[in-house]
């Protein structure tokens, strides 16, 4: 009964969540045309919105630990669901994401993924994707922003292991920012697929930062020993075990 009832709060949850991001579009998408500005101010609202309805409609509490970057810099992020973007965005202020060249296409989220300055990748064969990933990315320096990278280069279950991609290294070593690495734990209550999501606390915690100007090898050792050990602590403290 108890899973029944959740369940059913997970869908009204979820149903409202889609339905409200035509509202902000319209609210926004005047303005936002215009500015850039606008279209974070969107992005924000939205986010902030989801996070708020999350707490009282499903329990799903949200927290973010650690100092959110504000300058230009690289953020590396675990990613394990929807929610865990919608964190980073609404903790950074200008937040603009290496996302799947098909998302441009999405109704409403990918005009304004595209607004916010998010480049586009296609994952074809990995040599072309790299060198996609950095033209693009220097085409957009000229916007002040957090480029957020998810290293294993999709969403991956709590306890699945997948290996992080070179892509991340090449963009850090590329453009000598530092990269701060975030961790998180959003998979235990928010699944990668699915209806139901369970109650309780999701973080996304940032780590501090990795300078610039490590060696490729090294830094993206420690950048998946950093980001997978926060994270498996994170998944430990909210019940999650390894199976």
């Amino acid at each position: 009964m108890r899973y029944a009832v959740q369940y059913l709060r997970s869908l009204v949850f979820v149903t409202q969540m889609y339905l409200m991001m035509p509202v902000v579009a319209l609210l926004y998408t005047p303005l936002a045309a215009v500015s850039r500005a606008w279209a974070y101010r969107a992005v924000h609202h939205y986010c902030f919105w989801v996070r708020w309805t999350a707490g009282w409609m499903i329990g799903l509490k949200s927290e973010v630990r650690g100092t959110p970057p504000t300058g230009e810099v690289m953020i590396a992020s675990k990613h394990q669901s929807f929610f865990d973007i919608i964190m980073l965005a609404s903790a950074t202020p200008r937040p603009r994401f290496i996302m799947k060249k098909s998302l441009k296409w999405a109704p409403i989220l990918g005009w304004y993924a595209l607004r916010i300055g998010s480049v586009p990748v296609d994952r074809g064969k990995r040599g072309q994707a790299i060198q996609e990933m950095v033209r693009r990315v220097a085409e957009g320096q000229q916007e002040p922003g957090q480029l957020v990278i998810y290293p294993q280069g999709t969403r991956v279950a709590p306890g699945v292991v997948r290996p992080y991609k070179i892509g991340t290294g090449v963009l850090y070593r590329q453009f000598g920012h530092e990269c701060v690495p975030a961790a998180t734990n959003v998979g235990v209550f928010w699944p990668r697929t699915g209806i139901y999501r369970k109650p309780g606390t999701a973080v996304v915690e940032f780590l501090s930062p990795i300078p610039s100007g490590k060696p490729v090898d090294e830094f993206m050792q420690e950048l998946e020993s950093r980001v997978e050990g926060a994270s498996n602590r994170l998944m430990a403290e909210a019940g999650f075990t390894q199976g």
